[in-house]
């Protein structure tokens, strides 16, 4: 995406971007349960390495990842999206209402123009590579504008981004990275106690699935895009919660890659019980959709010969429950019930 440039347009933004700061912080918003109030600002975090200061509650945000987007809906803040981008599916079920006032800016990356366009005051990212050099921009051009940063932690705890790809896991992740963002971002916009009780219903809900599963015995690969060279979840990102979720073995789970791209000869070879298939309505990959996807593996000469596809079990997730979000959740539930579904659940 283009670089911000032009030192005119720098100044006018930066200007601008601090006027907006001082006005929020003239007039705060009112907070769940009570009237409004500056107390608890300004709110200093730790956050992928860097230390991140807002100092009044968020009142144009814009949330360059659907991820962190449907945190905020979820955390009832669509009134302080000014914008959004970087969508792989429809919005979280039950969430439609309050989405549809929230401008969308592409549902691919943006430019870094069009992001400051909205004015923001605060910018919010899933991943890493989404506010660096190739992405929309560098979090340090957005700072130097007055216009704090946030990335999801889920997505630099225990993971080296330096490297080409997807990153490498170092460690395995845990639902504990998404509830701290959920937290995070909580007390970013002043309302701490609703991010308690979004982590108290994820929790909840994580506990309901898994509830009698036991998928030990039982192997499944996960597929999110790509037909010539797929990316097939390793070991240790989102998929490897739903795998621990539910005592499954992933297939690759001897890659820490996050996404590696791996031949079919390979997958045919692993022959796993179960594919969990991303259903995706983006289009800038090869068999996005669950369709598509399907339809390959039961023509393909090497794909349809395997167990899982003779037998057509499949679970289809959305992109976004196959990512460290608070979808996630979403896909250890719907990966349960397909392992019920096929009898596979313990």
């Amino acid at each position: 995406m283009p670089p911000i440039s032009g030192p005119a347009r720098s100044a006018a933004l930066l200007t601008a971007a601090l006027l907006l700061l001082t006005a929020c912080g003239g007039s705060p918003p009112e907070a769940a349960g009570g009237k409004g109030t500056a107390d608890g600002y300004p709110v200093t975090l730790k956050n992928c390495g860097r230390t991140v200061t807002v100092r009044a509650a968020p009142r144009r945000a814009v949330s360059v990842d659907q991820g962190t987007t449907e945190i905020l809906l979820s955390l009832g803040l669509a009134d302080r999206i000014a914008a959004t981008a970087t969508w792989t599916d429809p919005v979280m079920k039950g969430l439609e209402k309050a989405n549809t006032g929230v401008q969308r800016l592409t549902d691919n990356r943006p430019s870094s123009e069009k992001v400051l366009d909205q004015e923001p005051d605060f910018v919010a990212a899933d991943f890493e590579s989404t506010l660096a050099k190739g992405g929309v921009a560098p979090r340090e051009q957005f700072e130097e504008l007055g216009v704090p940063t946030y990335v999801a932690p889920a997505d630099c705890t225990a993971k080296d981004n330096t490297k080409d790809g997807d990153g490498v896991r170092t460690g395995a992740l845990t639902m504990d990275s998404v509830y701290g963002e959920v937290r995070d971002l909580a007390r970013v916009f002043g309302v701490p106690e609703r991010g308690e009780k979004l982590v108290a219903r994820l929790r909840a809900r994580i506990r309901e699935a898994a509830d009698g599963v036991d998928g030990s015995g039982t192997s499944v690969l996960y597929w999110f895009a790509n037909s010539e060279s797929p990316y097939l979840a390793g070991c240790c990102g989102a998929p490897g919660i739903i795998t621990r979720e539910l005592g499954l073995k992933n297939v690759f789970d001897d890659t820490h890659e996050e996404w590696p791209q791996i031949n079919w000869e390979t997958v045919a070879d692993r022959d796993p019980d179960v594919l969990v298939i991303g259903d995706l309505t983006r289009t800038s990959q090869t068999a996005e959709s669950a369709a598509g996807k399907i339809a390959f593996l039961e023509s393909n000469p090497v794909t349809k010969k395997m167990d899982a596809v003779r037998h057509k079990r499949y679970v289809l997730l959305s992109g976004q429950a196959m990512n460290p979000t608070i979808r996630t959740v979403e896909g250890v539930e719907l990966v349960a019930a397909g392992l019920r579904a096929s009898g596979l659940a313990g």
